[in-house]
Parts: structure tokens; C-alpha cells; sequence
């Protein structure tokens, strides 16, 4: 903390945006009266030099100094395992803080042997539970992990099958879903390097290898506009007549490795090799 008369100021960056972040860590207690005097002065301290956007982010060993901080107007923004993001905005101008994360991503797998067999699953719990439905395996796209990664490990943790990604042929979009949150959700085809199945005991009742033309047949499928779209895509794709979505890894201006799904329909001279892909 920095002094500012008889009170302690907050130690705060300055980000790119003219506010200050507040990272509040501390392994040793802070008592709230204390921390709410200095949040005081800090305040009226960045108020004068100007500043936007104040965050605090609040370490878990903290927690009993959020009613101090909610007290001084600020509110919650997010939260994670291990703290929670506090906002405040000084100047009397529209808020421009960025909201929280509006979306999250899921993955379904479209996986297809030689013989036109699609790899489906029977989930224990969930919408489909007791149905009887035969699904493909399907899951979320973890923190920090890629599209193309996230649908080869969740088919791996489900069936025990080894895959390839091929492309992404085709995506959705879905609104007030988890915990209001909107969705995403891409269908990925894989090709696949295995074919013993493995299934997961805590969350997959059953696992096999199903003809795609009986699992289009189902009840379910013909009824649902969406699974069918989605199945008349994947059949399309086998029959030579759609193109999805390839994937090539590039370099962001930051310097950050990333990549890009782009429609290989044509020659747009971006394919790159396998090396360079899993690297």
C-alpha cells in the first residue's frame, strides 16, 4: 500500500484502458475497517488523478472484505475458483467497463468409420437420460483449449476412441442456456485411429458403432428440426457434397499461436502440414 496522509492507498496498476486494477492477495488477514478506510482514499485519490475503470480482484482468503467493497459502490463482474472481480466506474459518463463472458463453448463429434458406422453414445444423466437416444459424443470446451482439441479429448474420455481432427462442418448458436449464458456449439468431424470401445463408467451408459443411416432414422432425429439439419450436414459431407471448415494454425500480431477455420472449398493456399499443426 502506498501512504496518503494518516491513510494507506491501495497498490493498483494502471491498465490501457485509464483505469486501475487492484490486486488484492495479501497472505496475512486485512481487517474490513481498515480495508474500507483505504478503499476510501484510494478512490478519491484516482477520482482526482482521473482515472475510469477500477477493479479489484479479491483473493478467496479474503472474502469477508466484500461487503467493505459492495458498501463503496462496487459490484460484482465475475468470478473464479479462487477470487471474485469487483468493478467500479468513477466518472459520471456512461459505464464502458466490457461486460463479463457472454458465452460458452461446446463441442458435438461427428465420428465415421469406413463402413459408414458413426460412433454414438447413451448418456447416464442429462436431457437424454432414459430416452433411449443415440448421440453423438458431445462435451464442453475447457479454459485455454482449442476447438479441434476439445472434440478429440471428449471423445477420447467417453469412448476410449482415438482421433484425428478433419474439420469443423457446422456451428449454432443459442441464447439464456447455461446459467443464462449464451451458447456455442460446433460440430467437429473426426476421423478415427481406433476402434475398441471404452466407455466412460461415470457418465456413458452405453457406446457402439452405429449404421448413420439408422441413427438419422431415429424417432428423436426425425422430429428435432436441429438434429436433423445437423444429421443431413454430416451425410452431405460423406457423399462428397459439403465442404466444413478446415483448420491452420497461425500467429496473431501479438506473436500468439492460434488457428483459423477457414472453408476449404478452395485452393486459398493456407494448408499447412501436420507438423505444423500438432506443434
Amino acid at each position: 500500500m502506498e501512504e496518503d496522509g494518516s491513510v494507506e492507498l491501495l497498490s493498483a496498476e494502471e491498465d490501457k484502458h485509464g483505469g486501475v486494477t487492484v490486486n488484492i492477495d495479501d497472505p496475512q488477514p486485512i481487517h474490513p475497517l481498515l480495508f474500507a478506510s483505504s478503499l476510501k482514499a484510494s478512490l478519491s485519490h484516482w477520482t482526482q488523478q482521473g482515472k475510469k475503470g477500477v477493479w479489484i480482484k479479491l483473493h478467496i482468503q479474503h472474502s469477508n472484505l466484500v461487503d467493505s467493497a459492495v458498501k463503496a459502490g462496487f459490484r460484482y463482474h465475475h468470478a473464479e475458483p479462487h477470487y471474485l472481480m469487483l468493478v467500479y466506474w468513477i466518472p459520471d459518463i456512461p459505464d464502458h467497463l466490457p461486460a463479463n463472458a457472454s458465452h460458452r463453448v461446446g463441442i458435438g463429434a461427428f465420428v465415421i468409420n469406413t463402413k459408414r458406422e458413426l460412433l454414438v453414445v447413451q448418456e447416464k444423466d442429462g436431457i437424454f437420460k432414459g430416452t433411449g437416444v443415440w448421440k453423438m459424443p458431445t462435451g464442453a470446451v475447457n479454459e485455454g483449449e482449442d476447438i479441434c482439441a476439445a472434440a478429440i479429448r471428449e471423445v477420447k474420455e467417453e469412448t476410449g476412441v482415438e482421433t484425428e481432427f478433419v474439420e469443423i462442418l457446422a456451428f449454432r448458436q443459442s441464447h439464456k442456456s447455461f446459467f443464462e449464458k449464451s451458447d456455442l456449439f460446433f460440430v467437429c468431424m473426426l476421423q478415427p485411429h481406433s476402434f475398441d470401445i471404452q466407455s466412460q463408467d461415470s457418465e456413458i451408459l452405453a457406446t457402439q458403432w452405429m449404421p448413420i443411416e439408422e441413427y438419422v432414422r431415429q424417432d428423436f432425429m426425425q422430429k428435432n428440426q436441429l438434429f436433423d439439419y445437423i444429421a443431413k450436414i454430416c451425410l452431405s459431407k460423406l457423399d462428397g457434397q459439403y465442404t466444413g471448415f478446415s483448420r491452420v494454425l497461425t500467429t496473431t500480431s501479438s506473436g500468439k499461436k492460434t488457428y483459423l477455420y477457414y472453408n476449404n472449398g478452395h485452393d486459398w493456399g493456407l494448408s499447412a502440414s501436420k507438423e505444423e499443426q500438432a506443434n
